[in-house]
């Protein structure tokens, strides 16, 4: 692993600098958003701002990895670790796969399990649309989507205007809440549909397939 490229690159959504971990419970957060997205790499021992601090026991980052990993994460998530030399200093990379067995919670201070997602550089709570869209990629098999006037008005919208909200969707159509997101979720699982996602709003649009 060439941690200087890594660094380079910024945290994103396959990278996450800490510069040590001090919670196992803030931490299983974003191994949750990892699992539950395309995996990552956090970075132990390394600044916001991509100094390299280094990590004052890597066997105390590792336990606390691990507690979050068994204790903080419903199912249990299993990472890896690799101990980088570098500048006379010790970083801690935490390997996290994408997950088969979607979606993966996380336990907070109220004892409450929430499953997070990544976004760019942020870890953020799931969405009812993405914590189904999770559950519907892991019981996906093909499966002959027929389009009814419904789609029909969904697709003439986003040729016109390239992107929809779920609120845009049901004034569009007059569906309850409920059924826009199942319909649109069977779009997002199809690769039909491309989700868009920030820590205020999410829309969306047509894949893009280039």
């Amino acid at each position: 692993m060439n941690i200087r490229e890594l660094i380079l690159q910024g945290e994103g959504t396959t990278l996450d600098f800490k510069k040590t971990i001090t919670s196992a419970e803030k931490i299983a957060k974003s191994l949750v958003a990892f699992a539950n997205n395309q995996g990552g790499v956090l970075l132990i021992g390394v600044a916001d701002d991509g100094n390299i601090v280094g990590v004052k026991s890597e066997d105390e980052e590792r336990y606390m990895i691990n507690k979050a990993a068994h204790q903080f994460c419903k199912p249990a998530i299993e990472p890896e670790f690799e101990e980088i030399y570098i500048n006379h200093k010790i970083v801690l990379a935490v390997k996290i796969a994408q997950s088969d067995i979607k979606p993966h919670y996380a336990l907070d201070a109220n004892k409450e399990w929430w499953a997070y997602y990544r976004v760019k550089d942020k870890t953020v709570l799931a969405s009812k649309i993405v914590l189904d869209m999770l559950k519907e990629e892991q019981s996906a098999t093909g499966k002959m989507i027929i389009y009814s006037e419904t789609e029909r008005k969904l697709f003439s919208y986003l040729e016109a205007q390239e992107r929809i909200t779920l609120k845009q969707f049901t004034k569009l159509t007059r569906l309850s809440n409920k059924k826009a997101q199942k319909l649109l979720v069977s779009l997002l699982t199809s690769g039909i549909l491309q989700l868009h996602l920030s820590e205020k709003e999410e829309y969306f649009t047509f894949i893009n397939l280039k």
